[in-house]
């Protein structure tokens, strides 16, 4: 099953996003990592496809979507999600997230409730006071300044080589590619991150929720703890050996975890 791509005219601009499945079947929007594109689920899409209508954007100024107008928040790509599931007549949805993708999903079933059926949380960060302040002393996670000589390229690789499993070099080729085309900061979506206070949110989400840990993924493993603690009804589900591209990486298993989830809510 080939993913089908289309543009949506929103009022910041257009969205880019890829599809797999049937339209009148229940749908499931899908939100990436930062500064992934839609080609992060391209192996998942067919997967979740055979059973829901399965939609996985371009955040806005990553991959073929236009920037938002304003400076990107997590609050403005809720909201430009919403929009697209109204554009696309989706009067309810389930989303999954992954990383900067699950902090974007908190905040789209916070406020747009009504909306959002259930969440899938996968390799999401925790984002209260203790991760800003120390986020606020780190280095920037992707950005490297361009070089005459192309050098920055491999910069770039190098910066998440050790969060990509060993012999995949697919992996991160996908990774500089979608790098390469953000449309404005790369770092942007992790700044939204860091500055996203969800712990004024988490308690508006009363919708199910099931939270993906991968268990080599040494920036989002660790948060596991947080989520049981503040969403003590979900469901949780290891996925052993994946890292960073987890949807990438491992599809099969991916998918395998987050169906029997959604076939639940139904």
């Amino acid at each position: 099953m080939k993913p089908r791509r289309a543009y949506v005219d929103l009022p910041h601009g257009q969205v880019h996003y890829a599809e797999c499945g049937e339209r009148g079947a229940p749908a499931v929007l899908l939100l990436h990592q930062t500064p992934r594109s839609w080609a992060e689920y391209r192996e998942v899409l067919p997967l979740l496809g055979a059973r829901y209508r399965a939609i996985a954007m371009d955040t806005p100024g990553f991959g073929a979507s236009d920037p938002p107008a304003a400076v990107p928040s997590i609050e403005a790509w809720a909201a430009i999600a919403a929009q697209l599931l109204e554009a696309l007549g989706i009067a309810r949805v389930h989303v999954v997230g992954h990383h900067t993708g699950g902090v974007i999903a908190i905040e789209l079933a916070a406020r747009y409730g009504q909306r959002v059926r259930s969440l899938v949380l996968s390799s999401t960060p925790y984002t209260d006071e203790p991760f800003r302040r120390a986020r606020a002393g780190q280095p920037p996670i992707d950005a490297v300044e361009a070089s005459g000589d192309g050098a920055h390229l491999a910069q770039l690789w190098r910066k998440r080589q050790g969060f990509y499993p060993a012999g995949r070099p697919e992996l991160l080729h996908a990774f500089v590619l979608d790098a390469l085309k953000v449309g404005g900061d790369v770092e942007a979506g992790h700044r939204a991150v860091a500055s996203y206070r969800m712990e004024d949110r988490i308690a508006v989400v009363q919708q199910p929720v099931l939270v993906l840990r991968a268990t080599d993924d040494p920036f989002a493993a660790p948060h596991a703890v947080h989520w049981r603690q503040v969403l003590p009804r979900a469901r949780f589900v290891d996925i052993p050996g994946g890292m960073v591209p987890l949807p990438d990486q491992l599809p099969e298993a991916f998918a395998a975890a987050v169906l029997p989830f959604l076939d639940a809510q139904a």
